[in-house]
């Protein structure tokens, strides 16, 4: 995730500084977010050979869309008087947007950060097709042997895993966002 976060983050900003940019950002993120994952395992094959990388950049790929599009969307949700009063304040480009546009859009970039968390906590027993698939190579392994408790016991994990880590952001999200709880009278 982190490395999708690098990769998201600046095309975000990208897309939302310059209007024009955002179509195509969009589109081939959303284009990427649509190629089955194996497919895309296959593609990614001749680049990465059957190592854990190729499971890394396929999960990158797939979380950039969820990324890419909450991020946005929280920028694009920056009122503007508040821009224009950080402006008139003395606020530069990198400042403004350090300290007031991406703050203020954090809410909806958490939400996008715990789809694409619970997504790749699915979508990396995939990879158990090349080896690299963590508790996908039990459910493989258990699958061919006809062991159900195997399966059964991995895919109850990989659903904790995915439980744990949205509680876990959602954690950081409320520490983040203070501003968003509501004040109790």
């Amino acid at each position: 995730m982190l490395i999708g976060l690098v990769i998201a983050l600046p095309l975000a900003v990208l897309a939302r500084r310059w209007g024009w940019a955002a179509g195509p950002v969009l589109a081939v993120t959303t284009i990427l977010y649509t190629i089955p994952s194996l497919a895309m395992f296959s593609l990614l094959l001749p680049v990465y050979g059957l190592s854990a990388s190729l499971v890394v950049a396929g999960l990158v790929l797939y979380s950039l869309t969820l990324l890419v599009r909450n991020i946005l969307a929280g920028l694009r949700a920056v009122p503007e008087e508040t821009r224009q009063a950080a402006r008139g304040m003395g606020y530069g480009p990198i400042r403004l947007l350090l300290t007031v546009e991406l703050p203020l859009a954090l809410p909806a970039a958490m939400a996008g950060l715990r789809i694409a968390m619970v997504s790749a906590v699915s979508l990396v027993t995939v990879g158990a097709i090349v080896g690299h698939g963590g508790l996908g190579n039990l459910i493989y392994a258990g699958m061919n042997t006809y062991f159900k408790a195997q399966v059964l016991t991995a895919s109850v994990l990989c659903v904790v895993i995915a439980i744990l880590a949205d509680v876990l952001l959602l954690g950081v999200q409320r520490l983040l966002t203070p501003w968003t709880r509501a004040t109790r009278g």
